[in-house]
Parts: C-alpha cells; sequence; structure tokens
C-alpha cells in the first residue's frame, strides 16, 4: 500500500481520535468493559503461520488478562462493535496482547467491522495483519462452543461466573481457512474496569512477528492519540 495514502489516514484517523479523546476522556473509544482473567493452552500439532509463538506455544498454560466491550458504547440493546482485547503473561514477566473487534468470518468480511449486540456467535478479529516468515497472518477468537452471552455487563459478569467463557483463537492468511492454535478459559478478575488497565499491541507485540510498515502508519498515530493521557 502506498505510504503517502496510508500516511494520509493514519493522520486523519488521530484527528479524530483526538476529538473524541477530548469529549469522552479518558477513554475515547471502549468506554466501559468487563475485565476477565483466565489462562491460554495451545493446540499442538496446529496448521503453522510462520510466527514462532503462535506455532511453537509455551508447554504449559499461560496467564492472561483480558477485555470485553462495547467500542462506541450504544446502549445494550443496540449493535455496537465489540472489542476483546487479550494480554499473555509469560513466566519472565513480559506479555504481548492482542486487539479483536467483531467482524465477519470469510473473505472479505474478515476485513470489515460487524456490529453485534452481545457476544454470541461473534468473530473477533484483528483486521489488520501481522508480518510473518510465511506471509500475512490475521488472528480471530470465537466462543467454543457457541453460547448465549448477555449484553449488559453485570448480567455478562454473571453468565460468566456461573460458567466460564471458553474462546479459540485461530490464524489464517487473508484469504485462507482459520486454523485454531490456541484456547482460552475466561472468568471475571476480582477487580474492576479501569482507565488505568491499557492494552498496546504496539508496544508489547506478538513474540517473533513485526508490523507491516503501512500498518504502522495507518494504526499508530490514532492508537497513540487514544492513550494519550
Amino acid at each position: 500500500m502506498r505510504a503517502g495514502l496510508t500516511s494520509i489516514l493514519g493522520s486523519a484517523l488521530r484527528g479524530l481520535f483526538s476529538l473524541l479523546r477530548r469529549l469522552r476522556h479518558p477513554r475515547p473509544i471502549h468506554p466501559q468493559g468487563l475485565v476477565l482473567t483466565g489462562q491460554a493452552t495451545w493446540i499442538r500439532d496446529a496448521a503453522p503461520s510462520g510466527i514462532g509463538w503462535i506455532d511453537q506455544g509455551p508447554d504449559a498454560p499461560l496467564k492472561v488478562t483480558a477485555r470485553l466491550s462495547r467500542g462506541v458504547g450504544l446502549p445494550d440493546a443496540l449493535p455496537d462493535v465489540l472489542g476483546l482485547a487479550v494480554r499473555f503473561h509469560a513466566a519472565d514477566g513480559e506479555h504481548a496482547d492482542v486487539l479483536l473487534a467483531t467482524t465477519g468470518i470469510g473473505f472479505p468480511s474478515r476485513f470489515l467491522l460487524v456490529p453485534r449486540r452481545s457476544a454470541t456467535g461473534a468473530t473477533f478479529g484483528s483486521l489488520l495483519p501481522y508480518r510473518s516468515a510465511r506471509g500475512p497472518v490475521l488472528i480471530c477468537a470465537r466462543s467454543v462452543p457457541v453460547r448465549v452471552l448477555p449484553a449488559e455487563l453485570g448480567a455478562l459478569r454473571r453468565s460468566i461466573e456461573q460458567r466460564p467463557w471458553r474462546v479459540r483463537l485461530y490464524q489464517a492468511a487473508p484469504t485462507g481457512r482459520w486454523h485454531p492454535f490456541a484456547d482460552l478459559v475466561l472468568r471475571p478478575a476480582a477487580v474492576g474496569d479501569s482507565a488505568g488497565l491499557r492494552f498496546d499491541p504496539v508496544g508489547h507485540p506478538l513474540p517473533g512477528s513485526t508490523t507491516y510498515p503501512w500498518v504502522r502508519r495507518l494504526r499508530d498515530p490514532s492508537y497513540r492519540a487514544a492513550q494519550r493521557g
């Protein structure tokens, strides 16, 4: 993708997010969410992606912190773009962050945001690709098995307290089929939502992966504007 075009689009998004941050401080998007905690277990003998962290994975389950939120913060009765942020905690104290939002699952719908009223049956996709030795890689997450999840945060917390939320992670080439690589088991965290909980896929990327320059030009300005302050 042309450098000039992505730089222009990145600057435009930065202006939009800066304006939103003035109106909705400290979170211009995804203002309220449910914080979750749990663990990730890798699926062995999964199809290779070219990213070592995905393909090999740790031998033992990793602790994870996650946040499920509504993008615009519309009333629960209305569809909204839902976000699922996941932080993978390594044994050495480092961590990697992944940001996902509700998208389609096929091609080209996996590159389109899809408003959903709740996470029931939703696909959470990365939209923008990671760079691997085998080429671009997308990530998505889906409930396994599919279950009905309330839209209202209080009811959602109670539902997941009664029965942990099981989520499967997949990887795929931009036009390829999805391949599972890890399973998450999530429960409500003891701590509530906080503006201090910030997920940073730019500063804490997946180990062994890099970002395409055009992705950085498109995403980083708006992301930094949303995080500022």
